[in-house]
């Protein structure tokens, strides 16, 4: 007789959310989390610092504020380090309490330590303590996240080096900026450090920001970043990297191309590696991918039919929401629970870049690789109301539908609360909707979501034009 019917290593979203479905259906669960501190890279050095940390960065720059009604505004007053990580650090306080009190409130165990797999059934946790505890479970579920991968060729050893969880413990903020990597956390963070006025550049080997975005919307995100000030230099990896040894003098990166760019700091955001070494899977008979991802099939059973992987720890969306949702669907394949094990056909992808960015379904790329035939629909923020009123004059609602049924395909905002909007079309899409519920739909008037009634109006002239 196990001690568990689960065993979750790992506290993130998958984990807490896995941990709780379990529970919920009556299941013995106990959570195995490596660091003091519940909630994983979601919590405390990923996905609500950083946009906490936007917010800061929007608030102390007065950014919102200009040109708003005349009105200009510079940095406030001189930020400090405890000033840029206040709220950052308050916010990650309250979602470890919210985390503990949910996992308490459901009857699941938090055991603090290292947990290895000594078999299929079995986790040996090693507490900081050095005392050790052996927990097994009918099933194990990992969610042990990821990590930022470290290119060899930059010296993280030097406190003016950062990865994307590193740059969360600033001992000042830096006077110029370099980012390495233009994907979706180097450009969050290029964003926030600009915004505060720091002189930053974003170098990639990819040609384009954002390539798997529709392309309109990425060309549009690339005008926006470099008029907050920061210079996109793209199409040329890094080959090699100065470091002097007095503190004050400049890092030199010098580009493939021969080009050399100084700056004070430097953050490296070169994707990320799973947090798969020392859990013993290996000898389990589990299969990686090429950055540890552990491979999983449909339902996030592993190769060994008692364990499970969900989240970051597979790699691609690696999202908060959807690895919550894979919980779901692993624990209810464990545990033969009723309900439908899939996820949802149409994701969501929210962007928090300045300006936000969100989409869901296709990409006008997309369609035309595939052959379908469509028509888009534009609103531009600048002609909305609201769009008016808050200043928001470069945002942009892009509506996709198919040029025959006018079935909504795909939905792309850049703007004001572009990661809120989206949800108007991803619901309309789940439910196969046309443009007929955007028609016919009466939206409060002003606001961004009337944009939605504007872009189906315009597809629908569009469409009329080109028809006769």
């Amino acid at each position: 007789m196990a001690d568990f019917d689960l065993v979750v290593i790992g506290s993130g979203p998958a984990g807490e959310w896995g941990a709780v479905q379990a529970a919920l259906a009556g299941k013995r669960v106990v959570v195995v989390e490596r660091e003091p501190v519940l909630g994983g890279t979601a919590a405390n050095t990923g996905t609500l610092p950083s946009k906490t940390l936007r917010e800061t960065a929007l608030h102390l720059s007065g950014f919102k504020a200009r040109g708003l009604y005349s009105v200009e505004t510079t940095l406030r007053h001189e930020a400090t380090v405890s000033d840029f990580l206040y709220r950052e650090r308050r916010v990650k306080g309250m979602e470890r309490e919210r985390i503990l009190r949910n996992l308490e409130r459901n009857g699941v165990e938090v055991v603090l330590g290292t947990g290895t797999l000594k078999d299929e059934h079995t986790v040996l946790v090693r507490r900081r303590d050095g005392t050790e505890r052996q927990l097994t479970g009918s099933f194990i579920l990992l969610a042990t996240g990821s990590t930022p991968y470290r290119p060899a060729l930059y010296p993280f050893g030097d406190p003016r080096i950062h990865d994307s969880d590193e740059i969360l413990e600033l001992g000042r903020l830096p006077r110029s900026l370099v980012v390495v990597g233009a994907g979706v956390i180097g450009c969050e963070y290029a964003c926030m450090f600009a915004a505060l006025g720091i002189p930053v550049t974003l170098l990639d080997v990819k040609p384009e920001v954002l390539p798997f975005l529709d392309d309109e919307i990425s060309a549009l995100l690339g005008q926006r970043m470099e008029a907050l000030g920061i210079r996109l230099r793209f199409g040329h990896p890094v080959a090699k990297v100065d470091i002097p040894k007095a503190p004050e003098a400049c890092i030199r990166l010098t580009l493939e191309s021969g080009e050399e760019v100084e700056t004070d700091q430097v953050l490296v955001a070169s994707g990320r590696n799973s947090n798969t070494s020392g859990l013993g899977l290996e000898a389990l008979g589990v299969k990686f991918g090429k950055r540890g991802q552990v491979e999983v099939g449909p339902d996030f059973q592993t190769a060994v039919p008692h364990l499970y992987a969900v989240g970051d720890v597979i790699g691609f969306p690696a999202l908060a929401s959807t690895s919550m949702d894979q919980a779901r669907i692993a624990v209810e394949h464990a545990f033969g629970l009723s309900g439908p094990r899939t996820m949802a056909p149409v994701l969501p992808y929210g962007i928090y870049t300045i300006p936000e960015v969100s989409m869901a379904g296709e990409t006008e790329e997309c369609l035309r690789d595939k052959g379908v035939p469509y028509v888009a629909g534009r609103a531009p923020f600048a002609t909305n109301p609201r769009g008016q009123i808050i200043g928001e004059t470069h945002g942009l609602l892009k509506l996709l539908f198919h040029r025959e049924s006018l079935k909504l395909l795909g939905v792309h905002v850049l703007g004001e609360q572009a990661s809120e909007l989206v949800h108007i079309g991803l619901m309309a899409m789940l439910t196969g909707s046309t443009a007929r519920l955007f028609v016919e739909t009466c939206f409060n008037y002003p606001t961004l979501s009337e944009a939605y009634k504007t872009a189906t109006f315009d597809a629908l002239d569009t469409l009329k034009q080109t028809t006769g």
